[in-house]
C-alpha cells in the first residue's frame, strides 16, 4: 500500500467510527420519529447502506476500506505468500484501529442525541437463528467482497458492499452485524441498534465460522489465481493486495 501505515490505520478507525456513529445515530433518531419497529429498521438500514457506501469511496484508496476485522484477516490469510499482501504489522495497526475507532462512533452517536456517552446495552440477542444469521451474513460479506476482486469486478466494491449489508439487514435473522469491531462497538449503547456484552462472545465466533465458510465459497466458485495474476484491493479496485491465495 502507498500510504504510510499510520495514515492507512487512521482511516481505518475513521471509517470504523463514522460507520458505527451512522448505525446507531440513525437507529436513535429513527426511535424518535415512529414508534413502528419496521419503518425503524427500514430508516436504519437505508442510512446504513448510504453511509457505508460514502465511506468506501472516501476512504477506499487510504487503507482499502476494511473497517472490519474479519475483512482484514481474510485478506492477510488470502494474499500472506504475496509481497504486496497485507503483512502481520498492518493486520496488528488496523485491527485495534477499527475496534477503538467503532467505540468512539458509538459514544459520539450517543452524544448526538443526549444519549449517556456509555451505557451498556440491554438488548438481548442470544439464540441460534440469530447465530446463524451472522454465519450466512458474514459469509456472504466475504465472499462478496473477494469474489468481486478475484473477477475484477471490485471498482463494484461501494455500490456492492453496502447493497448487500442493506439486503442483509432485511434477509438475515440477526440484521447482519457482520463486523466483530461494529458488534463490539454497539454494546456501548442502549438504544436501538445496541447488542447487550452477553450476547457478543456467540456473535463474534458467528461471524469468525461466516469469514472461513465465505473464503472457501470464494475457492469453490472462483478457484485459486495464478501465482503470476496481480489483485486488486478487495474493495476499491486499486493494485494494492496481492492476489488472494489461500493457504
Amino acid at each position: 500500500m502507498s500510504a504510510p501505515l499510520g495514515r492507512r490505520a487512521a482511516a481505518e478507525a475513521v471509517g470504523s467510527a463514522a460507520l458505527v456513529a451512522v448505525v446507531v445515530g440513525s437507529g436513535i433518531q429513527a426511535t424518535e420519529l415512529t414508534r413502528d419497529v419496521g419503518v425503524q429498521l427500514l430508516a436504519n438500514s437505508l442510512a446504513t447502506v448510504f453511509g457505508l457506501g460514502v465511506l468506501i469511496a472516501l476512504l477506499g484508496p487510504v487503507s482499502g476500506a476494511h473497517f472490519n476485522p474479519v475483512v482484514t484477516l481474510a485478506a492477510w490469510l488470502t494474499g500472506r505468500r504475496s509481497e504486496d499482501a497485507p503483512t502481520s504489522r498492518d493486520v496488528a495497526a488496523y485491527i485495534p484501529a477499527q475496534f477503538m475507532g467503532a467505540i468512539v462512533g458509538a459514544v459520539v452517536a450517543d452524544a448526538m442525541f443526549g444519549e449517556p456517552l456509555v451505557r451498556w446495552s440491554t438488548h438481548d440477542r442470544s439464540a441460534g437463528h440469530l447465530w446463524l444469521g451472522e454465519v450466512v451474513a458474514t459469509a456472504g460479506l466475504v465472499l462478496l467482497i473477494f469474489g468481486l476482486a478475484r473477477s475484477d469486478r471490485a471498482h463494484f466494491g461501494p455500490v456492492a458492499v453496502a447493497s448487500y449489508i442493506g439486503a442483509a439487514y432485511w434477509f438475515t435473522s440477526s440484521t447482519s452485524f457482520a463486523n466483530p469491531a461494529v458488534t463490539i462497538g454497539r454494546a456501548f449503547t442502549d438504544t436501538f441498534a445496541g447488542i447487550a456484552p452477553g450476547s457478543l462472545g456467540p456473535f463474534i465466533v458467528a461471524q469468525l465460522v461466516g469469514a472461513a465458510l465465505g473464503l472457501g465459497l470464494m475457492l469453490a466458485v472462483f478457484g485459486r489465481p495464478a501465482p503470476a495474476q496481480t489483485a486488486t484491493d478487495p474493495l476499491q479496485g486499486e493494485p494494492e493486495l496481492a492476489a488472494p491465495t489461500l493457504p
